[in-house]
This record gives structure tokens, C-alpha cells and sequence, in this order.
């Protein structure tokens, strides 16, 4: 049976977690500092240690992950632990400063790290309920494929509305121009068709004075081909009818990859975030650790 993250080899790393907690509680409930509880006593430094190899373990694992597949038993391995111990850190560096912050680089430090793992709870979402999407999406194809049917669609609008009017084939070609897939992660954080403005020139063009004054804005392509089913038997309006299918099958197909393309970057862009703050943590640890050896 396959394992996922959270129930990997008989959720190994969720009892590895709690017995940390459970340990870490104990020993907190248990002892008897001079004052109040604080980083200071030697349960502090304990915790402190425990805490900080923490931290350089789930570092290397942004490291180390790179080296398996993504779906291979030892990258899910080493990514439950990253969730179950990443979760479980929060409650150590808090029993490790006794509940005691102030404005100072140790609380420099826990805040960063506390960044990074509620930016890692992101990416943990993002991997499992994202791709499953992006499946649904493209309903058994591929956007490689479906990029290609696109393109073939453009030639064959741009082709008919050649033979059509300049003004419907300027339309055609504005909105394939207009169009945004793929880019920057921010170019596709906002991926978008522009059929939208062709079919509303191809509905006016199609629209009689008769007609024309009883439409609504918002009439349905459903109403535009019953409209032209209904018309004199000609060859513009036999080429309008498939320019609004081709356009409308179009508009449909880069709606889908524009999703796809979207998901793809919700899954990648948290990384943006997730990687600058762990070097910032990587670097407000050492301080951290270093002053305290200093005024030690």
C-alpha cells in the first residue's frame, strides 16, 4: 500500500514527534530553575540544542531532497519528518526561552523560524492538493498538447478571417496577441486568453438592426449560433458561425492551460518566500548562538 507523507512506514515520524513533545513537556513541568524558566538553565541549553540541530537537519533536507525522486519512499520519508519534527521545533524553541521573548536577536531568530515553517505548512498544501487539480484540469491530456491545439486553432481562425472582413481579422489577431501563457512566476501567476474581446466583435458583426436593437450585452453564445442557424444560407455567415466555434473552443482550451499554468506557480512562488527566510534563519541562529557563548 502507498504511503503518504503523514502515515509514512506506520507514521514513524508522527511518534517520533510526539515522544519529543512529550519528553520536552516533562522535562519543562519537571524542572526547578532559579527564577523564572528561561534559555539560560541547563534544560535551556539542553532544548536549545535539541532545537538548533533541529533547525540544521530540516536546512539539509532542502538540500538533500534534490538527490531523490519526488515520489520515491525516501523522499516521502524525509519529508514527513519535515513536517512532523518542523512542527514539533516550534514547541521546543518555545520551551527552550521559557516563554520569555523580548526585542532582541534571539527573538530575531525564533521569528524567522517561525516563517519559514508556517511558509513550509504552504508548500506541504501546495504539493498535496495542487497537483490533483492540475490532473482534473487537463482531464488526460497535457499542456504540451494542448498548447499545440491552440496554436493550431489561431491558423485556423486567423485563416478564415481572412477570407471574412479585416476589421473581424484584426479582432482575431488582437486577441492572439493579447494572449499570456507562461513567463515570468508573476507573468503566470496572472496567465490569461483574450478571446473573450473576439467574441464579442464576432456577436456584433453577426447581429442584424433588427436584432441588434433586442440583444443584451449578455447573450449567450448558445443564442449567437441559433441566431446564425437561422439565417440565409451564405457564406459570410456560414464562416462567422465557425469562427465563433473555433474562437470559442479556443478561448475554452486557454482557459485550461492558463489554470494549469497557474496551479504550477502557486506550487513554486511559496518557494520565493520559503528559501530567503531560511538563510535568514541559518543566519540568525548562528548570532544566536554566538552571543550566547559570548555572555555565557
Amino acid at each position: 500500500m502507498h504511503d503518504s507523507i503523514f502515515d509514512y512506514r506506520s507514521f514513524r515520524y508522527l511518534w517520533i514527534s510526539l515522544i519529543l513533545s512529550i519528553g520536552s513537556i516533562t522535562a519543562y513541568l519537571w524542572h526547578d530553575p532559579i527564577g523564572v524558566p528561561n534559555g539560560g538553565s541547563w534544560l535551556g541549553y539542553t532544548l536549545g540544542t535539541v532545537g538548533a540541530l533541529l533547525i540544521l537537519w530540516l536546512l539539509w533536507f532542502g538540500i538533500r531532497k534534490r538527490r531523490y525522486a519526488s515520489g520515491s519512499s525516501s523522499a516521502r520519508g524525509w519529508l514527513s519528518a519535515h513536517v512532523y519534527l518542523g512542527t514539533t521545533l516550534i514547541l521546543v524553541a518555545f520551551l527552550h526561552a521559557g516563554f520569555q521573548v523580548g526585542w532582541n536577536i534571539h527573538t530575531l531568530a525564533l521569528v524567522l523560524m517561525l516563517l519559514v515553517i508556517f511558509s513550509g505548512f504552504f508548500g506541504v498544501y501546495a504539493y498535496l492538493r495542487y497537483p490533483s487539480l492540475m490532473t482534473r484540469n487537463r482531464a488526460d491530456s497535457t499542456r504540451t498538447a494542448m498548447l499545440a491545439e491552440i496554436r493550431e486553432l489561431d491558423q485556423q481562425t486567423l485563416q478564415i478571417a481572412d477570407k471574412v472582413d479585416k476589421s473581424i481579422h484584426d479582432a482575431i489577431l488582437g486577441s492572439i496577441q493579447n494572449t499570456r501563457l507562461g513567463g515570468s512566476v508573476w507573468a503566470q501567476l496572472r496567465a490569461h486568453d483574450d478571446g473573450g474581446v473576439a467574441l464579442a466583435k464576432l456577436k456584433k458583426a453577426v447581429s442584424t438592426p433588427e436584432k441588434e436593437g433586442k440583444s443584451k450585452s449578455g447573450q449567450t453564445m448558445v443564442m449567437m449560433v441559433d441566431f446564425l442557424a437561422n439565417q440565409a444560407s451564405d457564406a459570410q455567415s456560414e464562416q462567422l458561425r465557425r469562427l465563433i466555434d473555433l474562437v470559442s473552443r479556443k478561448r475554452a482550451l486557454a482557459t485550461r492551460v492558463a489554470r494549469d499554468i497557474q496551479l504550477q506557480a502557486l506550487m513554486e512562488i511559496w518557494l520565493y518566500v520559503h528559501v530567503p527566510l531560511s538563510l535568514g534563519l541559518l543566519g540568525a541562529l548562528t548570532a544566536h548562538v554566538l552571543s550566547v557563548f559570548f555572555y555565557w
